[in-house]
């Protein structure tokens, strides 16, 4: 009998929003020797509330009960949920739930990644704004100092990436840590598939690709050129310090 206070799970994808980690969900679910919760994004680590009021013996209780059974050694343990990298104390909050866990992050380009998010929550009814009134909203908002980031409609803030992986590198160990640019997984998702596998050291070649496509919505709107612009100067020096962090090239997210 194991006990679940001892065991943890052994990794989680921790964003970005709108970056294909429904997909990719799908994907782990397929693999034998990959166990993930009965549900996509259980938003465990980012419940604020969770973590003020209830001892960590009880929040890893609650926890681990999302992935019955939790007793299989043979394999690995690990779930999806986009807001983790973005929302504040998260990251603290996995490295002391588990100093040895294994983060995966996507990356999309941050403009493509707003737009999506904004037609995401326009098409659920969350956004009655147009993309372009929301987007100027919050950048006249973002550059206060007593900005509150909001869990829906942070469509910019979310796609400063270069904060984020720092934060996620000063508590994690490189070998810990996978990053994955958007782009290269949409046109190759399953050689970026193996290259997860082979990251969490589960077996790939018993593995069976077919691919999948999800969350295919109609777009409501599209951007600018004149907003695409300022977009691009927006998140210039941000793309630019991930650049030179994740020794990528993302000259494609400039254009």
């Amino acid at each position: 009998m194991i006990n679940v206070n001892k065991k943890k799970i052994d990794f989680v994808v921790v964003g970005a929003q709108k970056a294909g980690t429904t997909a990719l969900d799908r994907y782990l679910r397929k693999h034998e020797g990959i166990k993930m919760p009965f549900r996509k994004e259980l938003h465990h680590f980012d419940n604020d509330s969770t973590f003020k009021y209830y001892p960590h013996f009880y929040r890893n209780f609650v926890y681990h009960k999302n992935f019955k059974p939790f007793k299989d050694l043979s394999k690995k343990y690990g779930e999806i949920t986009p807001i983790y990298m973005y929302w504040d104390n998260c990251m603290e909050r996995l490295k002391r739930y588990n100093s040895e866990l294994k983060i995966i992050a996507i990356l999309r380009n941050p403009i493509e990644r707003a737009f999506s998010h904004w037609n995401m929550e326009y098409d659920r009814g969350n956004e009655k704004r147009s993309f372009n009134d929301a987007i100027l909203d919050e950048r006249s908002k973002i550059v206060e100092s007593n900005y509150v980031k909001d869990r829906v409609t942070s469509y910019l803030d979310r796609g400063f990436y270069s904060r984020q992986v720092e934060e996620i590198f000063s508590l994690f160990k490189k070998e810990q840590v996978l990053f994955i640019k958007y782009e290269t997984f949409k046109t190759d998702q399953e050689f970026q598939l193996r290259n997860i596998f082979d990251f969490l050291g589960v077996d790939s070649d018993s593995y069976f690709f077919e691919k999948k496509i999800v969350h295919e919505r109609k777009k409501h709107s599209f951007v600018e050129p004149s907003i695409r612009n300022m977009l691009i100067e927006l998140y210039q020096e941000d793309i630019s310090k991930l650049e030179a962090t994740l020794m990528w090239d993302c000259n494609d997210w400039k254009v």
